[in-house]
């Protein structure tokens, strides 16, 4: 494959818009609409599952299926309880970090539309007189404006309604892309990127090739344990973000060297097929992609897992993205690190042979 980019201007142009919009975790459809919508041009049907899983299809009839899956959902809040005062108190809808929350932005899911509101906070002034009080999950609190619980009730805010920040996607230094939900929408464009290049280079699979969008990655990765369920592929290749590991506060001795802009991080792990994995770091070689390895011990922590240990073994890898701020509104990766992941997953198919077995005893 040229070493040009491999991000056009509709690339780009599907990868804002899809950021942007909001998908969290179990009200993934409208991104769900998006990424299908982007898709269509490259794959030969689509399948979607009771909770929103949505899977594009090549060479639908073919018996040996290979999956590339990446997840859907982002981290949100849920309106867990409303005060007579109009403010609203919340809990987790998967990893969503308190720390950030004070004086956020945020949108509030209703069947009225997005109703604004903020994560209030005290002022400085008002703070440490003895021991200050830092932000918990039980002290953060959101006011859109309102003086009673009935007002609230008006905008259309019940308990349950889902929460996100507005954050949008933006470019900083030229090849560093910035937004809230990388974590894992940059894994379901890479996967529609792969599908693109395909058709585009009038490449032909020897296999069926699953292209799936996960939903609720962030709960416990049981968008992935429903879908191999109906799918039962051969292979599958994950694709997710891990830690960059290079700023302030984290301890490689822990989390490992890993580092935007080095390249795709492929996992060790228990989860991971061995000569699976060995394929894919083969290929990186002889196509001279840069990648970096990550040894994750007893889990992964990704949809790899729900997929290895489904329908008596499935040989799964992961090929995760290095991200740094993870679960925060300004999650950054390095535009090279994309276009590598892409083309890393691309070339891999291109290796797997129809039927191929990568039984550990063979």
């Amino acid at each position: 494959m040229s070493s040009k980019s491999i991000l056009n201007k509709a690339s780009m142009a599907f990868l804002e818009k899809y950021l942007n919009n909001a998908s969290p975790t179990g009200y993934e459809s409208e991104g769900q609409r998006i990424w299908m919508d982007y898709l269509k041009p490259y794959v030969d049907t689509f399948i979607t599952d009771t909770y929103g899983t949505a899977v594009g299809i090549i060479n639908p009839d073919a018996p040996y299926k290979v999956v590339i899956e990446g997840h859907s959902d982002e981290i949100s809040w849920y309106v867990n309880y409303i005060t007579d005062d109009g403010l609203i108190y919340v809990i987790r809808n998967g990893g969503s970090d308190h720390q950030i929350a004070p004086s956020k932005r945020v949108n509030i899911h209703t069947k009225n539309g997005i109703v604004k509101g903020v994560f209030g906070w005290p002022a400085i002034h008002t703070r440490g007189r003895g021991k200050e009080e830092n932000a918990t999950l039980h002290n953060i609190f959101i006011d859109c404006g309102c003086t009673t619980k009935e007002e609230v009730e008006k905008l259309g805010i019940h308990v349950g309604c889902v929460i996100t920040y507005p954050d949008e996607f933006m470019i900083l230094n030229e090849n560093k892309f910035v937004c809230r939900a990388i974590d894992n929408r940059m894994g379901g464009f890479m996967i529609a990127e792969v599908a693109r290049l395909l058709k585009e280079n009038k490449k032909k699979l020897p296999f069926g090739l699953y292209i799936v969008n996960a939903v609720q990655e962030e709960i416990g990765l049981r968008g992935a344990e429903m879908i191999t369920q109906t799918i039962k592929p051969n292979v599958a290749i994950v694709t997710d973000v891990c830690h960059d590991t290079t700023t302030p506060m984290i301890d490689k001795k822990i989390e490992g060297d890993l580092k935007i802009g080095r390249g795709p991080v492929i996992a060790y792990a228990p989860a991971v097929q061995n000569k699976l994995r060995d394929l894919i770091t083969d290929t990186a070689d002889k196509n001279k992609i840069p990648f970096q390895r990550h040894a994750t011990s007893r889990v992964t922590g990704t949809d790899t897992d729900a997929f290895a240990y489904s329908n008596g073994g499935v040989a799964s890898a992961l090929i995760s993205l290095p991200l740094r701020y993870m679960h925060t509104t300004v999650e950054m990766v390095h535009k090279d690190d994309v276009e590598n992941v892409i083309k890393l997953i691309y070339e891999t198919l291109l290796k797997i042979e129809n039927n191929e077995s990568f039984s550990y005893f063979k």
